[in-house]
């Protein structure tokens, strides 16, 4: 396909250019006919996307188990095929679509900021280093494993490589050329994304399943029971005793949590492209900051240090979680880490929610506009929060009906409630404190004053005694009407210099408090996703929903409350730096 005008899009993007070219100040009109193809061809993108999602969220929902004829080298094959779609797609964008002529005609500065980026480069590093863990595994016994178990994790490799670059160079995009092929590109790639994440993250609940079996009966119980209905992988059944077999296996499931941020990450950030495939900006409503990232300028260091403290002892909590519950068998060694885990958790949830209070609270003594201007980026980050948000939501009520329906009640049951109830409280909090944050304007800087006021500010000491001396006395033959004119200019200025400092206080304390909650949401995200997960360790919801019902309903909503965390980290650095 070349960079001719093939579809109608490309004819309406032609139409366009010429406008936006004679009239470069004001966003060109849009036929109603020529809007009806544009949402047409949002439709049949959006219908791609939702078949290729449904098949493979049902193939991987049924390689689950071990009865129904769907085995893992199926999902791995049907993954394997998507991701070499997407990787033969985005050579085409990179070399064609965007080397056309006029095909790029703006961007979308909000769209991919770089700590966006840069978390994506992070999780795509840890991503490679779990592929190479893979192939190590499969390698070791690749007689009696299928193909597809070692060209899998080599495919989804050069898959993350090659769409780490692609939105690393084309997250900003605006594209206008190609417009039917590139939408369809963009939710092929997010399908893919999201697919690639479903499959993480049932592997990642079988694999947790099956070591929490293992540990309570024995090898040939726990293999019948493989046969009996759980989902084994074609793994289990070849035997790894060499040591290195047994480091590969455990490291690349430790390294799961990264490949599902990864994941999401991209998701969104190809979702952003797919909405601006088309877009023209207005450059008068459309600001550019350029924001300075400094991150302890003009700070207390009493977030920082804070949030540093909830860090590093909930590291400690986890560590300690880890080695009590999943290494020892003794149920009062359970409980002191079930406590202790709980406590650790009420403490910190507390303080955020207060934080949280308290930030919202100054944003009503924030004088800064509230930017309304059309942001994709922004609205699906509100989105997103919302959404992921609804995960914990629904592990918390589900105990709440649990402890409060069951009996008798305990120490830990009174600990688990007070945590599920601090847990919405907090969600909800932060949710209200970072969309305030997301939708104010960027402070103006301090030195845009009038052309007078700069004049003055030009003086080597700044002094209101000194400015005040080219004021001239009351017996001066200056005309009264020229002295008042200065005393109001010497008024002015003494309003200038003073309102800055009026307002630093109200930055500063923004400043602590996002900084302060985006620690603590480090660290409420890695403690579940490598390992601290009570929710199958206490017994109380365990015995009230029963065995199956709830583990489904924990794998089901707790990857939705990881990437809450991850997300409202990135939200976060945002807020701090709009601050």
């Amino acid at each position: 396909m070349g960079c001719g005008h093939k579809d109608d899009k490309a004819s309406l993007a032609s139409s366009q250019i010429a406008s936006f070219s004679h009239q470069p100040h004001s966003p060109p009109s849009t036929p109603a006919s020529k809007e009806v193809w544009k949402k047409g061809g949002r439709m049949f993108s959006i219908l791609l996307a939702v078949h290729l999602a449904l098949l493979a969220c049902t193939l991987v929902s049924s390689g689950a188990f071990e009865k129904i004829a769907v085995h893992d080298y199926d999902v791995f094959f049907l993954l394997t095929v998507m991701m070499l779609i997407v990787i033969i797609w985005i050579i085409f964008y990179l070399v064609g679509t965007s080397r056309c002529p006029d095909a790029i005609l703006c961007k979308d500065s909000h769209a991919g900021p770089i700590w966006l980026r840069g978390g994506l480069i992070l999780f795509a590093i840890f991503s490679l280093v779990m592929d190479v863990f893979k192939i190590g595994y499969y390698s070791s016994f690749y007689s009696c494993l299928s193909a597809i178990k070692i060209i899998y994790p080599i495919v989804q490799a050069i898959f993350v490589v090659v769409q780490t670059y692609f939105l690393w160079v084309s997250a900003k995009d605006c594209v206008h050329v190609h417009l039917n092929v590139t939408r369809c590109g963009l939710m092929l790639t997010l399908t893919t994304n999201l697919a690639v994440w479903m499959s993480a993250v049932t592997d990642e609940s079988v694999h947790k399943a099956h070591s929490k079996l293992k540990k309570n009966v024995t090898e040939e119980i726990f293999r019948w029971l493989l046969k009996a209905g759980m989902r084994s992988s074609s793994a289990e059944e070849c035997n790894c005793n060499s040591q290195i077999c047994q480091i590969f296996k455990n490291g690349y499931f430790w390294l799961y949590p990264f490949n599902i941020e990864y994941s999401l990450f991209a998701s969104a950030m190809v979702y952003v492209m797919w909405k601006n495939v088309g877009r023209f900006i207005d450059h008068h409503s459309h600001h550019i900051h350029r924001l300075k990232f400094r991150l302890f300028r003009r700070t207390f260091f009493v977030g920082v240090v804070l949030g540093l403290i909830i860090l590093v002892s909930g590291l400690g909590v986890l560590v300690l979680y880890e080695v009590q519950v999943n290494s020892s068998t003794e149920s009062s060694k359970k409980s002191q880490a079930l406590t202790m885990y709980y406590i650790f958790n009420i403490v910190c949830l507390g303080l955020m929610s207060l934080v949280c209070i308290g930030g919202s609270v100054i944003y009503r003594f924030d004088k800064r506009d509230m930017d309304r201007h059309k942001n994709p980026t922004r609205t699906l980050d509100v989105a997103l929060l919302m959404g992921a948000a609804l995960g914990q939501y629904a592990i918390s009520y589900y105990s709440i009906v649990a402890i409060v329906a069951s009996t008798p009640r305990d120490a830990i049951s009174a600990l688990n409630l007070t945590y599920a109830l601090l847990m919405i409280a907090q969600h909800t909090f932060q949710n209200i404190f970072i969309i305030e944050g997301l939708h104010r304007q960027p402070p103006k800087e301090d030195h845009k004053h009038s052309s007078h006021q700069k004049g003055l500010y030009g003086l080597t000491f700044v002094n209101i005694n000194a400015v005040s001396l080219r004021v001239p006395d009351s017996g001066s033959t200056l005309a009264p009407s020229t002295a008042s004119g200065t005393e109001a200019t010497h008024a002015d200025l003494v309003r200038s210099l003073t309102a800055p400092k009026k307002m630093n206080w109200r930055r500063k304390f923004l400043r602590e408090i996002s900084m302060f909650l985006l620690l603590s949401n480090i660290i409420l995200w890695i403690m579940p996703a490598f390992g601290a997960r009570p929710q199958f360790d206490n017994d109380t919801e365990l015995n009230f929903y029963g065995d199956s019902m709830w583990p489904a309903i924990v794998d089901i909503c707790l990857p939705f409350g990881i990437f809450y965390r991850m997300h409202a980290v990135a939200s976060l650095l945002e807020v701090y730096i709009m601050s």
